[in-house]
Protein backbone atom coordinates (compact mmCIF):
# COMPACT_ATOMS: atom_id res chain seq x y z
CA UNK A 1 0.00 0.00 0.00
CA UNK A 2 1.59 3.58 -0.75
CA UNK A 3 1.55 6.24 1.12
CA UNK A 4 -1.04 8.47 -0.88
CA UNK A 5 -3.60 5.97 -0.35
CA UNK A 6 -3.46 7.36 3.11
CA UNK A 7 -2.45 10.78 3.33
CA UNK A 8 -1.69 12.44 7.04
CA UNK A 9 -4.61 14.55 7.46
CA UNK A 10 -4.02 18.18 9.00
CA UNK A 11 -4.94 17.03 12.55
CA UNK A 12 -2.41 14.40 12.56
CA UNK A 13 0.31 16.79 11.85
CA UNK A 14 3.10 17.71 14.75
CA UNK A 15 3.85 21.31 14.00
CA UNK A 16 7.96 21.64 13.25
CA UNK A 17 8.58 23.63 16.32
CA UNK A 18 7.28 20.69 18.65
CA UNK A 19 9.02 18.03 16.35
CA UNK A 20 12.48 20.82 17.17
CA UNK A 21 11.14 20.87 20.99
CA UNK A 22 11.30 16.69 21.00
CA UNK A 23 14.37 16.68 19.41
CA UNK A 24 16.24 19.05 21.78
CA UNK A 25 14.97 16.40 24.63
CA UNK A 26 16.62 13.88 22.29
CA UNK A 27 19.80 15.78 22.08
CA UNK A 28 19.83 15.78 26.20
CA UNK A 29 19.18 11.78 25.79
CA UNK A 30 22.18 11.33 23.39
CA UNK A 31 24.55 14.06 25.30
CA UNK A 32 23.80 12.32 28.65
CA UNK A 33 24.72 8.90 27.25
CA UNK A 34 27.14 9.96 24.86
CA UNK A 35 28.88 11.95 28.08
CA UNK A 36 28.84 9.09 30.53
CA UNK A 37 30.22 6.73 27.93
CA UNK A 38 32.93 8.31 26.04
CA UNK A 39 34.16 9.73 29.46
CA UNK A 40 35.09 6.91 30.91
CA UNK A 41 38.25 6.45 29.23
CA UNK A 42 39.97 9.03 31.10
CA UNK A 43 39.54 6.83 33.98
CA UNK A 44 41.73 4.25 32.12
CA UNK A 45 44.03 6.77 30.84
CA UNK A 46 43.58 9.33 33.23
CA UNK A 47 43.72 7.35 36.28
CA UNK A 48 44.94 4.44 35.19
CA UNK A 49 41.89 2.13 36.75
CA UNK A 50 41.88 -1.54 35.32
CA UNK A 51 39.55 -1.93 31.71
CA UNK A 52 37.74 -4.66 32.79
CA UNK A 53 36.96 -2.46 36.22
CA UNK A 54 35.79 0.46 33.84
CA UNK A 55 33.72 -1.45 31.82
CA UNK A 56 32.02 -2.52 35.23
CA UNK A 57 31.62 0.70 36.22
CA UNK A 58 29.46 0.97 33.04
CA UNK A 59 27.72 -2.22 33.27
CA UNK A 60 26.72 -2.68 36.95
CA UNK A 61 24.55 0.68 37.18
CA UNK A 62 22.46 -0.03 34.37
CA UNK A 63 21.74 -3.38 35.88
CA UNK A 64 19.03 -1.55 38.18
CA UNK A 65 17.75 -0.21 35.38
CA UNK A 66 15.80 -4.03 35.11
CA UNK A 67 13.64 -2.52 38.06
CA UNK A 68 13.82 1.65 38.25
CA UNK A 69 13.10 1.67 34.19
CA UNK A 70 9.98 -0.29 34.13
CA UNK A 71 8.53 1.23 37.65
CA UNK A 72 9.12 5.00 36.02
CA UNK A 73 7.11 3.12 33.25
CA UNK A 74 4.36 2.31 34.61
CA UNK A 75 4.52 5.50 37.12
CA UNK A 76 4.19 7.84 34.32
CA UNK A 77 1.52 5.61 32.75
CA UNK A 78 -0.47 5.72 35.80
CA UNK A 79 0.06 9.46 36.72
CA UNK A 80 -2.98 11.92 36.68
CA UNK A 81 -1.67 15.15 37.07
CA UNK A 82 -2.65 18.95 35.97
CA UNK A 83 0.16 18.68 33.78
CA UNK A 84 0.12 15.15 32.17
CA UNK A 85 1.63 11.49 32.58
CA UNK A 86 4.72 12.81 31.58
CA UNK A 87 5.81 16.42 31.66
CA UNK A 88 6.70 16.26 35.72
CA UNK A 89 8.95 13.89 35.58
CA UNK A 90 10.76 14.77 32.25
CA UNK A 91 10.99 18.72 34.20
CA UNK A 92 12.50 17.15 37.14
CA UNK A 93 14.50 14.04 35.63
CA UNK A 94 16.72 16.97 33.16
CA UNK A 95 17.38 19.01 36.29
CA UNK A 96 18.23 16.28 38.44
CA UNK A 97 20.42 14.58 35.82
CA UNK A 98 21.99 17.44 34.95
CA UNK A 99 23.28 18.31 38.09
CA UNK A 100 24.47 14.78 39.41
CA UNK A 101 26.46 14.61 36.42
CA UNK A 102 28.66 17.26 36.84
CA UNK A 103 29.18 16.39 40.50
CA UNK A 104 30.17 13.07 39.33
CA UNK A 105 33.22 14.37 37.66
CA UNK A 106 34.20 16.22 40.43
CA UNK A 107 37.07 13.71 41.72
CA UNK A 108 39.76 14.60 43.99
CA UNK A 109 43.04 13.47 43.00
CA UNK A 110 45.89 11.09 44.57
CA UNK A 111 43.13 7.84 45.79
CA UNK A 112 43.37 4.71 45.13
CA UNK A 113 41.75 2.72 42.73
CA UNK A 114 39.51 1.28 44.84
CA UNK A 115 38.81 4.51 46.18
CA UNK A 116 37.66 5.67 42.31
CA UNK A 117 35.39 2.64 41.53
CA UNK A 118 33.73 2.94 44.93
CA UNK A 119 32.80 7.00 44.82
CA UNK A 120 32.09 6.36 41.10
CA UNK A 121 30.19 3.66 40.68
CA UNK A 122 28.30 5.12 43.56
CA UNK A 123 27.72 8.17 41.94
CA UNK A 124 26.64 6.48 38.50
CA UNK A 125 23.53 4.73 40.44
CA UNK A 126 22.33 8.00 41.40
CA UNK A 127 22.99 9.39 37.74
CA UNK A 128 21.31 7.22 36.30
CA UNK A 129 18.13 7.29 38.46
CA UNK A 130 18.04 10.48 37.68
CA UNK A 131 18.66 9.87 33.74
CA UNK A 132 15.46 7.54 33.73
CA UNK A 133 13.50 9.91 35.45
CA UNK A 134 13.79 12.35 32.28
CA UNK A 135 14.60 9.69 29.71
CA UNK A 136 11.28 7.19 29.79
CA UNK A 137 8.53 9.67 30.06
CA UNK A 138 10.33 11.64 26.96
CA UNK A 139 10.48 8.68 25.37
CA UNK A 140 7.11 7.67 25.62
CA UNK A 141 5.80 10.99 24.99
CA UNK A 142 7.14 11.00 21.35
CA UNK A 143 5.02 7.76 20.82
CA UNK A 144 2.32 9.44 21.00
CA UNK A 145 2.48 12.80 19.80
CA UNK A 146 1.01 11.60 16.55
CA UNK A 147 -1.52 8.19 15.59
CA UNK A 148 -0.60 8.83 11.89
CA UNK A 149 1.93 6.14 10.71
CA UNK A 150 4.20 8.13 8.25
CA UNK A 151 4.05 11.59 10.44
CA UNK A 152 5.91 9.09 13.51
CA UNK A 153 8.70 8.81 10.92
CA UNK A 154 8.90 12.38 10.32
CA UNK A 155 8.36 13.05 14.00
CA UNK A 156 11.20 10.52 14.40
CA UNK A 157 13.30 12.08 11.60
CA UNK A 158 13.38 15.29 12.90
CA UNK A 159 13.57 14.08 16.23
CA UNK A 160 17.11 12.03 15.26
CA UNK A 161 18.40 14.56 13.27
CA UNK A 162 18.28 17.37 16.12
CA UNK A 163 19.46 14.44 18.73
CA UNK A 164 22.73 13.65 16.30
CA UNK A 165 24.11 17.07 17.54
CA UNK A 166 25.29 15.39 20.70
CA UNK A 167 27.21 12.80 18.35
CA UNK A 168 28.76 15.97 16.30
CA UNK A 169 30.59 16.94 20.19
CA UNK A 170 31.02 13.84 21.61
CA UNK A 171 34.33 12.42 19.49
CA UNK A 172 36.00 15.86 21.31
CA UNK A 173 35.59 15.04 24.11
CA UNK A 174 38.71 13.36 24.63
CA UNK A 175 40.64 16.20 22.72
CA UNK A 176 39.07 18.47 24.83
CA UNK A 177 40.19 17.32 28.01
CA UNK A 178 43.63 16.75 27.11
CA UNK A 179 44.31 20.36 26.44
CA UNK A 180 47.27 22.29 27.82
CA UNK A 181 44.88 24.44 29.98
CA UNK A 182 44.07 22.06 32.38
CA UNK A 183 46.08 20.21 34.97
CA UNK A 184 45.54 16.77 33.77
CA UNK A 185 42.50 14.43 32.14
CA UNK A 186 40.57 14.34 34.71
CA UNK A 187 40.42 18.38 35.56
CA UNK A 188 39.52 18.35 32.04
CA UNK A 189 36.72 15.81 32.58
CA UNK A 190 35.38 17.86 35.52
CA UNK A 191 35.19 21.01 33.37
CA UNK A 192 33.25 19.01 30.29
CA UNK A 193 31.07 17.64 33.16
CA UNK A 194 30.17 20.91 34.22
CA UNK A 195 29.15 22.01 30.85
CA UNK A 196 27.39 19.00 29.84
CA UNK A 197 25.31 19.43 33.28
CA UNK A 198 24.25 22.70 32.26
CA UNK A 199 23.38 22.09 28.79
CA UNK A 200 21.14 19.32 29.97
CA UNK A 201 19.41 21.52 32.08
CA UNK A 202 18.63 24.18 29.89
CA UNK A 203 17.20 22.01 27.17
CA UNK A 204 16.01 19.06 29.05
CA UNK A 205 13.27 20.98 30.67
CA UNK A 206 11.73 22.85 27.53
CA UNK A 207 9.34 19.41 26.20
CA UNK A 208 8.01 19.69 29.41
CA UNK A 209 7.44 22.98 29.27
CA UNK A 210 5.88 23.49 25.35
CA UNK A 211 4.80 19.69 24.45
CA UNK A 212 0.97 18.26 24.56
CA UNK A 213 0.21 14.45 25.64
CA UNK A 214 -2.64 13.54 23.23
CA UNK A 215 -3.44 10.17 24.78
CA UNK A 216 -3.70 11.32 28.49
CA UNK A 217 -7.40 11.16 28.50
CA UNK A 218 -7.96 8.14 26.69
CA UNK A 219 -5.42 6.22 28.53
CA UNK A 220 -7.61 7.76 31.94
CA UNK A 221 -11.11 6.38 30.43
CA UNK A 222 -9.77 3.05 29.73
CA UNK A 223 -8.03 2.79 33.19
CA UNK A 224 -11.32 3.86 34.53
CA UNK A 225 -13.25 1.52 32.96
CA UNK A 226 -10.60 -1.51 33.49
CA UNK A 227 -10.51 -1.22 37.22
CA UNK A 228 -14.25 -0.15 38.04
CA UNK A 229 -15.06 1.41 41.15
CA UNK A 230 -12.91 3.88 42.83
CA UNK A 231 -10.32 1.73 45.28
CA UNK A 232 -10.80 2.91 49.04
CA UNK A 233 -8.33 1.84 50.94
CA UNK A 234 -4.09 2.71 50.78
CA UNK A 235 -3.97 -1.42 51.13
CA UNK A 236 -6.45 -2.08 48.27
CA UNK A 237 -4.60 0.61 46.18
CA UNK A 238 -0.86 -0.93 46.99
CA UNK A 239 -2.27 -4.09 45.64
CA UNK A 240 -4.05 -3.11 42.63
CA UNK A 241 -1.10 -1.34 41.52
CA UNK A 242 1.22 -4.33 42.03
CA UNK A 243 -0.73 -6.21 40.36
CA UNK A 244 -1.14 -4.31 37.72
CA UNK A 245 2.48 -3.50 37.33
CA UNK A 246 3.50 -7.26 36.61
CA UNK A 247 0.47 -7.95 34.59
CA UNK A 248 1.99 -5.08 32.36
CA UNK A 249 4.99 -6.04 32.73
CA UNK A 250 4.63 -9.41 31.73
CA UNK A 251 2.26 -8.53 28.90
CA UNK A 252 4.58 -6.26 27.19
CA UNK A 253 7.53 -8.47 27.27
CA UNK A 254 4.83 -11.47 25.37
CA UNK A 255 4.46 -8.62 22.56
CA UNK A 256 6.17 -10.80 19.95
CA UNK A 257 6.15 -7.36 17.43
CA UNK A 258 7.53 -5.36 20.51
CA UNK A 259 10.15 -7.99 20.84
CA UNK A 260 11.53 -8.13 17.54
CA UNK A 261 11.86 -4.29 17.68
CA UNK A 262 14.22 -4.75 20.89
CA UNK A 263 16.01 -7.73 19.42
CA UNK A 264 17.19 -5.58 15.99
CA UNK A 265 17.75 -2.99 18.28
CA UNK A 266 19.99 -4.41 20.75
CA UNK A 267 21.98 -6.15 17.79
CA UNK A 268 22.42 -2.83 15.64
CA UNK A 269 23.11 -0.45 19.26
CA UNK A 270 24.87 -2.87 20.89
CA UNK A 271 26.48 -4.43 18.31
CA UNK A 272 28.33 -0.91 17.65
CA UNK A 273 29.00 0.02 21.31
CA UNK A 274 30.56 -3.39 22.43
CA UNK A 275 33.41 -2.05 20.41
CA UNK A 276 33.15 1.54 20.40
CA UNK A 277 35.88 1.97 22.58
CA UNK A 278 37.75 -0.21 19.94
CA UNK A 279 37.83 2.79 17.75
CA UNK A 280 39.62 4.78 20.09
CA UNK A 281 42.22 1.43 20.57
CA UNK A 282 42.98 0.82 16.72
CA UNK A 283 43.00 4.42 15.93
CA UNK A 284 45.57 5.20 18.65
CA UNK A 285 47.92 1.99 19.03
CA UNK A 286 47.93 0.89 15.26
CA UNK A 287 47.21 3.93 12.70
CA UNK A 288 49.27 6.50 14.82
CA UNK A 289 51.97 4.03 16.87
CA UNK A 290 50.40 5.44 20.77
CA UNK A 291 50.61 9.04 19.76
CA UNK A 292 47.12 9.58 21.81
CA UNK A 293 47.14 12.81 20.73
CA UNK A 294 47.02 12.83 17.08
CA UNK A 295 45.20 9.82 17.65
CA UNK A 296 42.53 11.48 19.52
CA UNK A 297 42.36 14.34 16.88
CA UNK A 298 42.12 11.56 14.00
CA UNK A 299 39.35 10.31 16.14
CA UNK A 300 37.45 13.18 16.07
CA UNK A 301 37.32 13.68 12.76
CA UNK A 302 36.37 10.61 12.08
CA UNK A 303 33.37 10.86 14.86
CA UNK A 304 32.55 14.38 12.91
CA UNK A 305 32.34 12.64 10.00
CA UNK A 306 30.24 10.11 11.57
CA UNK A 307 27.52 12.32 13.08
CA UNK A 308 27.32 15.05 9.88
CA UNK A 309 26.47 11.49 7.36
CA UNK A 310 24.49 11.20 9.98
CA UNK A 311 22.16 14.45 9.53
CA UNK A 312 21.79 13.50 5.59
CA UNK A 313 21.59 9.75 6.96
CA UNK A 314 18.39 10.75 8.77
CA UNK A 315 16.51 12.42 5.80
CA UNK A 316 17.35 9.86 3.67
CA UNK A 317 16.05 7.34 5.60
CA UNK A 318 12.95 9.32 6.80
CA UNK A 319 12.00 10.27 2.98
CA UNK A 320 12.58 6.48 1.95
CA UNK A 321 10.33 4.76 5.01
CA UNK A 322 7.26 7.43 3.22
CA UNK A 323 7.87 5.96 0.29
CA UNK A 324 8.72 1.78 0.97
CA UNK A 325 7.95 1.68 4.41
CA UNK A 326 9.82 1.09 7.32
CA UNK A 327 11.12 -2.43 6.99
CA UNK A 328 12.58 -2.21 3.53
CA UNK A 329 14.09 1.19 4.88
CA UNK A 330 16.01 -0.81 7.49
CA UNK A 331 17.31 -3.17 5.54
CA UNK A 332 19.00 -0.84 2.82
CA UNK A 333 20.09 1.37 5.79
CA UNK A 334 21.54 -1.17 8.20
CA UNK A 335 23.32 -3.42 4.74
CA UNK A 336 25.29 -0.03 3.74
CA UNK A 337 26.43 0.24 7.73
CA UNK A 338 27.50 -3.53 7.17
CA UNK A 339 29.79 -2.20 4.25
CA UNK A 340 30.80 0.52 6.19
CA UNK A 341 32.06 -1.76 9.03
CA UNK A 342 33.99 -4.19 6.47
CA UNK A 343 35.87 -1.08 5.26
CA UNK A 344 37.46 -0.71 7.92
CA UNK A 345 39.78 -3.51 8.38
CA UNK A 346 41.30 -2.12 5.07
CA UNK A 347 40.95 1.99 5.62
CA UNK A 348 42.66 1.98 9.55
CA UNK A 349 46.08 2.51 7.51
CA UNK A 350 48.87 3.25 8.99
CA UNK A 351 50.19 4.47 5.57
CA UNK A 352 47.22 6.80 4.87
CA UNK A 353 45.76 7.58 8.17
CA UNK A 354 43.02 9.99 6.40
CA UNK A 355 41.32 6.56 4.85
CA UNK A 356 39.91 5.73 8.40
CA UNK A 357 37.71 9.32 7.32
CA UNK A 358 35.41 6.41 4.37
CA UNK A 359 33.88 4.08 6.16
CA UNK A 360 32.74 6.72 8.84
CA UNK A 361 29.52 8.04 6.20
CA UNK A 362 28.62 4.22 5.42
CA UNK A 363 28.53 3.30 8.81
CA UNK A 364 26.46 6.13 9.88
CA UNK A 365 23.54 4.52 7.89
CA UNK A 366 22.91 2.35 11.38
CA UNK A 367 22.36 4.42 14.11
CA UNK A 368 20.99 7.24 11.89
CA UNK A 369 18.30 4.65 10.40
CA UNK A 370 17.98 2.28 13.76
CA UNK A 371 16.68 5.63 15.73
CA UNK A 372 14.33 6.97 12.88
CA UNK A 373 12.88 3.84 12.43
CA UNK A 374 12.58 2.07 15.59
CA UNK A 375 10.39 4.96 17.01
CA UNK A 376 8.08 5.17 14.44
CA UNK A 377 7.54 2.07 14.51
CA UNK A 378 7.09 1.30 18.43
CA UNK A 379 4.09 3.72 17.54
CA UNK A 380 2.18 1.17 15.81
CA UNK A 381 3.35 -1.41 18.55
CA UNK A 382 1.51 0.35 21.23
CA UNK A 383 -1.94 0.86 19.29
CA UNK A 384 -2.14 -2.93 18.41
CA UNK A 385 -1.18 -3.61 21.96
CA UNK A 386 -4.46 -1.36 22.99
CA UNK A 387 -6.13 -2.82 20.36
CA UNK A 388 -5.61 -6.07 22.24
CA UNK A 389 -5.61 -4.70 26.07
CA UNK A 390 -7.59 -1.50 26.07
CA UNK A 391 -5.14 -0.22 27.59
CA UNK A 392 -2.19 2.96 26.55
CA UNK A 393 0.89 1.82 28.13
CA UNK A 394 3.66 3.92 26.01
CA UNK A 395 5.71 4.55 29.02
CA UNK A 396 5.72 0.84 30.09
CA UNK A 397 6.92 0.10 26.35
CA UNK A 398 9.26 3.25 26.46
CA UNK A 399 11.41 1.95 29.55
CA UNK A 400 11.39 -1.95 28.83
CA UNK A 401 12.52 -1.16 25.21
CA UNK A 402 15.28 1.14 26.79
CA UNK A 403 16.32 -0.84 28.93
CA UNK A 404 16.95 -3.47 26.91
CA UNK A 405 19.19 -1.21 24.43
CA UNK A 406 20.69 -0.39 28.13
CA UNK A 407 21.26 -3.82 29.37
CA UNK A 408 22.66 -4.47 26.31
CA UNK A 409 25.16 -1.13 26.75
CA UNK A 410 25.88 -2.64 30.06
CA UNK A 411 26.91 -5.82 28.79
CA UNK A 412 28.57 -4.23 25.98
CA UNK A 413 30.91 -1.86 28.27
CA UNK A 414 31.74 -4.66 30.46
CA UNK A 415 32.09 -7.29 27.52
CA UNK A 416 34.31 -4.36 25.45
CA UNK A 417 36.73 -4.02 29.15
CA UNK A 418 36.81 -7.92 29.09
CA UNK A 419 37.51 -7.82 24.88
CA UNK A 420 40.46 -5.12 25.37
CA UNK A 421 42.12 -7.78 28.26
CA UNK A 422 41.99 -10.32 26.00
CA UNK A 423 43.91 -8.50 23.17
CA UNK A 424 47.08 -8.59 25.82
CA UNK A 425 46.78 -4.48 25.80
CA UNK A 426 48.77 -3.13 28.42
CA UNK A 427 48.12 0.94 28.43
CA UNK A 428 51.99 0.94 30.02
CA UNK A 429 53.69 -0.44 26.64
CA UNK A 430 52.29 2.57 24.87
CA UNK A 431 52.91 2.23 21.03
CA UNK A 432 54.51 -0.84 21.72
CA UNK A 433 51.87 -2.90 21.84
CA UNK A 434 52.17 -6.52 20.84
CA UNK A 435 50.73 -7.70 16.84
CA UNK A 436 48.58 -10.61 18.48
CA UNK A 437 46.83 -7.41 20.60
CA UNK A 438 46.74 -5.42 17.27
CA UNK A 439 45.53 -8.02 15.44
CA UNK A 440 42.62 -8.75 17.98
CA UNK A 441 41.67 -5.08 18.52
CA UNK A 442 40.91 -4.87 14.52
CA UNK A 443 38.94 -8.15 14.30
CA UNK A 444 36.69 -6.95 16.68
CA UNK A 445 36.52 -3.11 15.70
CA UNK A 446 35.09 -4.29 12.63
CA UNK A 447 33.35 -7.85 12.89
CA UNK A 448 31.41 -7.50 15.65
CA UNK A 449 29.03 -4.95 14.85
CA UNK A 450 28.76 -6.36 11.34
CA UNK A 451 27.66 -10.02 12.19
CA UNK A 452 25.11 -8.39 14.80
CA UNK A 453 23.59 -5.94 12.22
CA UNK A 454 23.49 -9.13 9.75
CA UNK A 455 20.99 -10.83 12.60
CA UNK A 456 19.07 -7.77 13.13
CA UNK A 457 17.71 -7.45 9.21
CA UNK A 458 16.27 -11.35 9.79
CA UNK A 459 14.56 -10.34 13.13
CA UNK A 460 12.86 -7.45 11.30
CA UNK A 461 11.87 -9.18 8.49
CA UNK A 462 9.96 -11.23 10.84
CA UNK A 463 8.34 -7.83 12.02
CA UNK A 464 4.08 -8.00 11.11
CA UNK A 465 3.15 -4.53 11.23
CA UNK A 466 3.14 -2.82 7.75
CA UNK A 467 1.39 0.44 6.58
CA UNK A 468 -1.83 -1.43 5.89
CA UNK A 469 -1.80 -3.18 9.29
CA UNK A 470 -1.45 0.08 11.26
CA UNK A 471 -3.94 2.15 8.68
CA UNK A 472 -6.61 -0.95 10.13
CA UNK A 473 -5.55 -1.03 13.61
CA UNK A 474 -6.06 2.62 13.86
CA UNK A 475 -9.45 2.48 12.37
CA UNK A 476 -10.41 -0.30 14.63
CA UNK A 477 -9.45 1.85 17.74
CA UNK A 478 -11.25 5.14 16.57
CA UNK A 479 -14.61 2.76 15.68
CA UNK A 480 -13.89 1.92 19.38
CA UNK A 481 -13.34 4.67 20.95
CA UNK A 482 -15.86 6.62 19.49
CA UNK A 483 -13.35 9.47 18.03
CA UNK A 484 -12.07 9.98 14.78
CA UNK A 485 -8.09 11.17 15.87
Amino acid sequence: MSPKDHPTSPQDRVPFIAKVVYGLGGFVNNLLAASIGGMVIVLNLGLGMNPALVGLLGAIPRLTDAITDPLMGYISDHTRSRWGRRRPYIFIGAIAAGIIFALLWQLPTGKSELFYFLVFLGGSMVFFLAYTIFATPWVALGYELTPDYNERTRVMGVQNFIAQLAYLISPWFLWFMQRDTFSGLMDGAGTLALLVGGTVIAFGVLPAIFLRERYQDVAQKEVQKHLGAEIRTLGEKIADNTRTFFTGFVTTLKFAPFLKLCGATFLVFNGFMLISSFQFYVIIYYVFGGNQELGAEYAGWSGTVSAISTFIVIWIVTWLATKIGKRKAFFVATGISMLGYALKWFCYDPEIPLLLLLPAPLMAFGLGGLFTLMGAMMGEVCDMDELQTSERREGMYASIFWWVVKLGMALALALGGVLLNVTGFDVALGGNQSEQTIFLMRLFDMSVPFVASGVAIWIIYLYPITEERAFEIRQALEQRRGTIE
